[in-house]
């Protein structure tokens, strides 16, 4: 463990539900601050009050508490540095901009957004008007009442470099920077004012976050040199791709993901769908980080021993949910039989079933090695819990046999079953496969029929157990009902 305890933050704007991206942004942050001994913060950063949604910031720590991620300081815990909701810190980012002003390290702005807009028709950046005001002359037209903003000023001339611990030194040309805002006319801080001078207040030594901010850290440099402020470790994250590495994923592609392929980028979908939360973050873990070539899999507590910001990877990582599913299902073997079946239980009661507890957990056995989530258990055994099931009837009839072939099977299958003195696993198997010889019948072929007519599936979980667990009658029932399908084919 580090010498020296890390303060990190995770700062997600409550604009919509957690992503991929965000979450693994989080987690990266949780890992290196436990194994630093160092503290976690959330800090609800909600300055864009256009898109900010109230309900999007609780959405944000279910989705978080879910995955195991437990911050030191928040909204909800406190802290020395509370608030850690950005708004309720306004007063200050304002002193901080006043800071700047007195410094001449910014100035006002009083374009208007018409100018600004026919400026960025021309395809051209704000071309610093204002920015040779006399300090009188603008103060005046402040006190006037004329709206404006407050922009940095920013170097024009030479160059401006920081260090990001990923990817060495990062130079950008000062002409290449704009004189950006930091205080809007609503008296609002943007982004780029409020979390420096945040960070800074709070302690912050690594800013680890998404790669999409590597355009804003000359700005966010700028702005501690500004102030004067030490410069935390800057740590940008490798980028998020696509499945099969084409193109960077985006929440836009979340839609048509969800539709082609039943996989989310989100991480309530996640919930929903029946994944295991440590599947999830082994899953995570692994986009950008590596502890060797060879060990894959990791529980959080042995993330947080293992993890280390040096192996951290910068090149892009394609989402796999192929990969995702691979540790969901490594996940849901390990689990007991109760784990399982109270974890399928709420998604045969949304599909309108009504499971006893008992049933389940003989269920649980057949189809542990079969589902990958908790939401596929339904598909698979959601016909014991209904009254009645309507197969198709072309499903009924047996490889290579006619549906009169396979009628008169299943007829004689259920006298079979009908004179046996016990219906428990191994007296149904016997017989029905002393059947099938004694008919000259594969014993798929003589399956085939029953399957389908008892579970209304040609795949389900095995059938000997199905059969016992359904009871003499209700099988018997279903494989009448079928004979009826079967005659009318």
């Amino acid at each position: 463990m580090s010498s020296d305890p890390a303060r990190v933050r995770f700062a997600p704007s409550p604009t919509g539900h957690l992503h991929l991206g965000g979450a693994r942004t989080a987690l990266y942050n949780f890992l290196y601050a436990r194994q630093t001994g160092g503290k976690l913060l959330l800090r609800i950063e909600d300055t864009d009050r256009k898109r900010y949604r109230a309900a999007a910031a609780e959405g944000l720590m279910d989705s978080l508490r879910w995955l195991g991620i437990a911050w030191d300081e928040g909204p909800d815990v406190g802290g020395a540095f509370a608030p850690y909701i950005q708004s309720e810190r306004a007063a200050r980012h304002r002193e901080h901009a006043q800071q700047l002003l007195n410094a001449g390290k910014a100035y006002h702005c009083f374009c208007d957004r018409n100018r600004l807009q026919e400026l960025r028709r021309g395809r051209q950046s704000y071309d610093r008007l204002c920015r040779e005001l006399a300090p009188t002359a603008a103060r005046q037209r402040v006190q006037s009442g004329q709206a404006h903003v407050i922009r940095f000023r920013s170097p024009k001339e030479g160059s401006t470099t920081v260090r990001d611990l990923l990817r060495g030194e990062i130079t950008v040309r000062n002409a290449q920077l704009d004189d950006f805002v930091l205080l809007k006319s609503d008296g609002f801080p943007v982004y780029h004012l409020a979390a420096m001078a945040d960070d800074h207040a709070m302690g912050i030594t690594h800013v680890i976050r998404g790669e999409e901010w590597l355009p804003s850290l000359p700005k966010h440099a700028l702005i501690m040199r500004a102030f004067g402020w030490p410069e935390p470790t800057w740590c940008h994250l490798s980028v998020l791709k696509k499945p099969g590495g084409k193109g960077k994923m985006s929440k836009r592609d979340a839609r048509q993901l969800d539709k082609a392929e039943g996989h989310s980028i989100f991480i309530h979908k996640l919930h929903e769908r029946g994944y295991l939360p440590e599947a999830v973050v082994n899953w995570m873990a692994l986009m950008g980080w590596s502890l060797d070539d060879r060990r894959e899999d990791f529980t959080l507590a042995e993330l947080q021993c293992a993890f280390g910001l040096e192996q951290l990877n910068a090149s892009p990582a394609a989402v796999d949910f192929s990969k995702l599913d691979h540790f969901q299902g490594k996940r849901v073997r390990q689990l007991s039989a109760t784990d399982v079946a109270a974890g399928i239980k709420p998604y045969f009661l949304r599909e309108g079933l009504k499971p006893d507890e008992a049933t389940l957990l003989k269920i649980v056995p057949l189809i542990q090695e079969r589902i990958v989530t908790f939401e596929d258990a339904p598909q698979w055994a959601g016909f014991f819990f209904q009254p009645h099931v309507s197969p198709e009837p072309a499903h009924l009839v047996a490889k290579k046999l006619t549906p009169a072939e396979s009628l008169a099977a299943l007829q004689q299958a259920r006298q079979t079953l009908v004179t046996l003195p016990t219906f428990e696993r191994d007296p149904v198997e016997k017989a029905l496969r002393a059947l099938a010889d004694e008919l000259g019948l594969k014993l798929g072929q003589l399956l085939t029929p029953v399957r389908v007519a008892v579970s209304g599936q040609r795949v389900s979980p095995p059938l000997f157990e199905t059969l016992e667990i359904l009871g003499r009658e209700s099988a018997l029932q279903r494989m009448e009902n079928a004979t009826k399908l079967l005659k009318d084919l």
